[in-house]
């Protein structure tokens, strides 16, 4: 996979936009970017985390309450002198550390899977990412790493937590189509979101959503 950006996005959902913000900005240090409007009562918070983007979207309605998804957890690296974990104040675990802890340059996300051989095999062969170790793969500057665990298949994706992550590429058409054929499945099909962007969803083995961005302001071009 041709990576438009050397790293992957995190987004969750929260309905309680000013402490999650207050606890993202101020306790986690994460510089806030700029604000999305996405409809039906959404909006995007973007926060930098390195090269990636920390997506707090925000519902004006009542999230349902769901199992988390297979996100687990997120390491960041940081200035600090030894790890240093938290919970946000909707339960969403976050843990800062120094930079270079584990080989985390930037960001880590923690993924528990019902199979961890079957995720590598997924996240290497249908989304061409590198296998660092036997449970690590690396889109770029940004670790994945699976874990072994109870999960709910299928995850609902717009409820509280963790629900996403998101990685930039140059054809959202062509690569959609590609992560089929591998053995992904299909979460929405491809969108083209007016003059910003085109987006699909697909979904890894355990029903994790992963959404593929062709964003124009990175790519230049939407055709």
């Amino acid at each position: 996979m041709k990576l438009a950006k050397q790293a992957m996005d995190v987004g969750l959902y929260t309905n309680h936009l000013d402490p999650m913000l207050k606890f993202w900005q101020t306790e986690v240090g994460l510089p806030f970017n700029e604000m999305l409007p996405l409809g039906n009562g959404l909006r995007q918070h973007r926060h930098a985390i390195g090269e990636s983007v920390f997506k707090l979207n925000h519902s004006r309605d009542p999230l349902a309450e769901a199992e988390p998804s297979g996100i687990r957890e997120l390491l960041i690296a940081a200035e600090v002198d030894a790890p240093i974990a938290r919970t946000d104040p909707d339960g969403n675990r976050i843990t800062r550390v120094p930079a270079g802890f584990d080989g985390i340059e930037q960001m880590r996300v923690e993924i528990t899977t019902s199979n961890v051989d079957r995720a590598m095999g997924f996240y290497t062969t249908a989304m061409g990412f590198e296998a660092i170790t036997s449970d690590t793969v690396a889109c770029g500057v940004t670790q994945l790493r699976f874990s072994a665990g109870l999960t709910r298949d299928d995850p609902v994706q717009k409820a509280p937590g963790y629900r996403y992550m998101t990685v930039q590429i140059f054809d959202v058409v062509a690569v959609h189509a590609q992560v089929l054929a591998a053995g992904g499945r299909e979460g929405t099909a491809p969108v083209r979101l007016g003059d910003v962007a085109y987006i699909s969803f697909v979904r890894d083995p355990d029903g994790n959503w992963i959404e593929l961005s062709q964003r124009k302001s990175i790519v230049g071009s939407l055709e």
